[in-house]
């Protein structure tokens, strides 16, 4: 039986690096999860009942985002517990953050990749994640002097 494994991350630029990763997923049992915006519905064509959707959010529009994000929260907890995965891949941000601590919580590995876009700065999510990761990835190696316990990977594309 092959290795379950969530891929997660937020949309934009996070999940085109995590789509950097499509040769993994033959290797795996996967799923993917990554917010439902006009730019990603299509790839449910492509992907199918291997991909699954949480609320956009923005903070920019603070009040509905508060709502978005508990509804985010309690769809993670539904979505680890259909999917139970043994690892979980993700490239950020807040939309994978919940799926991370609750995996960490029920024993799944953890990997994130912190994002290309930053050189020489931590994310919030990677503030969030580097403590609980069992490989934390950086894709500069800068990065290495923030997070002196992550793993040089060079740039996801």
């Amino acid at each position: 039986m092959r290795k379950k494994i969530l891929f997660i991350s937020s949309t934009g630029g996070h999940l085109e690096e995590l789509l950097q990763l499509k040769p993994l997923f033959k290797k795996y049992d996967y799923n993917i999860i990554t917010e439902k915006d006009e730019s990603n519905i299509s790839l449910k064509e492509e992907y199918g009942n291997k991909l699954y959707f949480l609320p956009y959010g923005t903070r920019a529009k603070l009040f509905s985002y508060i709502f978005k994000y508990l509804y985010l929260c309690i769809k993670t907890v539904y979505l680890y517990c259909k999917i139970r995965p043994k690892i979980i891949i993700t490239t950020g941000t807040h939309t994978a953050g919940p799926m991370c601590i609750l995996g960490k919580i029920f024993g799944s590995k953890i990997i994130y990749i912190e994002t290309m876009a930053n050189i020489n700065k931590k994310t919030a999510t990677g503030r969030l994640i580097y403590p609980i990761a069992d490989l934390f990835i950086v894709q500069w190696e800068e990065m290495l002097k923030l997070y002196p316990k992550a793993v040089y990977g060079g740039v996801i594309f």
